[in-house]
């Protein structure tokens, strides 16, 4: 059994910052001391973390991987080491595609697929159309980690729009349905008419015209008003709107929540000026908004009405992403860079680090019912990552690690540097090298 000593680390958890000594043994934490009393066999390996504060893993609730079927964009081995890179070691990965995941047998398919190339834990959406109920029934609540419905525009048969084929996956949703929830109504108007004006060239500032928040805001309420009716476990994903902050439970506490939000990061990053100067790198779906919009967005996570904080990780190849408005395909890549961000943001007074953990690392794995994840205690499973707070270094291309080689930070300082990234004990990160032979788990849900 494999042994690592993690000595001196400020450790960030429970919403507690002290500082103590873990032990890994095995896939495990074998214990946590703040009296420094731990000790291990000599072929232990010990690391001096002095200075350096120890982090549950992240866990991405929200990425889009590209695997299968879209190769010139990300697949699971590049992906998944960009995300050890970040910090990040537990993904969920949506269903949008190719083929769609669907049915229970391209569920498995893809369970192969990331068995053979994953470094990360990993779990997945099952997509909901207007006639796979059947099999949105049988899913295995143990095994997958929700039921994803496209109420805006997206890829193939996946957009829900019809009201009865929404009632019915409400009705009869076996565990947690997530939602994008923009109005396809709204958006196709506003793009009609600009579309007749600019043509292919839309510039780019006018997207959160074309994706209002008004879109937003009926969708969710939509959503949410479905979940009342039939007592269905919600989660409303990438709200990018204070408006839609009116509809969220503000007073239940989060284990007795039927109804939860997250925010993604290049919301709570970027503003609507930043179009301007970024383009087609920050065009993503729902449309990221005003600075009044971050702001509140962060203060909402602040006070708890927010629950989770997740990436929506969305690589395109960038002769795909330069093209005009309305060829450029929408998301950004970020899991690489979720973790230091999110830190830099706290380093700026937006958030504690506290918070931080708690929405990027508990908040999902008690949402979810991850089992045996999310936190440092003895008895999980040693889903680790050791961050310097104090190494600048700059987002540039030839330290980006995703397939597509581009991200909207480049030339961006960051402050927060990630060292060492374990997954289920082992050291996948270290430094800059990454152990590509190494394989994450398929997650396991306590429901």
């Amino acid at each position: 059994m494999k042994t690592v000593l993690i000595r001196h680390a400020t450790i960030v958890n429970a919403g507690r910052s002290f500082t103590a000594t873990l032990l890994i043994e095995g896939d495990r934490i074998a214990g946590i001391s703040e009296k420094d009393d731990l000790t291990a066999g000599r072929d232990t390996m010990i690391i001096n973390a002095q200075g350096k504060w120890l982090l549950p893993g992240v866990i991405d609730e929200h990425v889009h991987f590209r695997d299968p079927g879209f190769p010139q964009k990300a697949d699971f081995a590049s992906e998944s080491a960009s995300a050890v890179a970040g910090g990040v070691t537990t993904v969920m990965d949506m269903p949008n595609t190719k083929p769609q995941t669907i049915t229970l047998d391209l569920l498995e398919e893809k369970f192969s697929m990331a068995a053979a190339k994953s470094l990360v834990n990993h779990s997945f959406w099952l997509g909901a159309t207007e006639d796979n109920l059947e099999e949105i029934k049988k899913a295995d609540p143990s095994r997958v980690c929700g039921i994803k419905v496209f109420m805006g525009s997206s890829t193939g048969n996946m957009l829900l729009d019809d009201p009865d084929a929404l009632e019915r996956v409400f009705a009869s949703a076996p565990f947690l349905v997530g939602v994008h929830a923009e109005d396809d109504p709204i958006i196709r108007e506003n793009l009609k008419k600009y579309e007749e004006e600019f043509g292919i060239n839309i510039p780019f500032p006018l997207h959160p015209e074309i994706r209002p928040a008004e879109a937003c805001y009926r969708s969710s309420a939509t959503a949410i008003e479905l979940a009342r009716l039939h007592g269905t476990r919600l989660h409303i994903l990438h709200l990018s709107t204070a408006a839609e902050l009116d509809l969220l439970d503000k007073e239940t506490p989060l284990a007795e929540k039927r109804i939860t939000a997250e925010a993604c990061i290049p919301h709570l990053w970027f503003s609507g000026e930043d179009y301007y100067r970024l383009g087609s790198r920050i065009k993503l779906n729902p449309a990221i908004k005003t600075a009044g919009d971050r702001s509140a967005l962060l203060q909402a996570l602040t006070e708890g009405h927010i629950d989770t904080i997740a990436t929506d990780h969305a690589p395109h190849a960038w002769a795909e992403k330069a093209k005009p408005y309305l060829l450029s395909p929408s998301g950004t890549p970020m899991v690489q860079h979720s973790l230091p961000v999110m830190l830099e943001l706290a380093g700026r007074g937006k958030i504690t680090v506290e918070k931080v953990v708690e929405k990027m690392c508990h908040a999902p794995a008690e949402i979810f019912g991850i089992h045996k994840r999310g936190f440092l205690r003895e008895g999980y499973m040693a889903d680790l990552v050791l961050v310097d707070p104090d190494s600048p270094w700059t987002v540039e291309k030839k330290n980006i690690l995703y397939k597509c080689g581009w991200s909207a930070l480049e030339g961006r300082r960051l402050t927060i540097h990630i060292t060492h990234t374990f997954v289920n004990g082992h050291l996948v990160y270290d430094h800059g090298t990454i152990d590509a032979s190494f394989r994450g788990k398929a997650l396991t849900f306590d429901r």
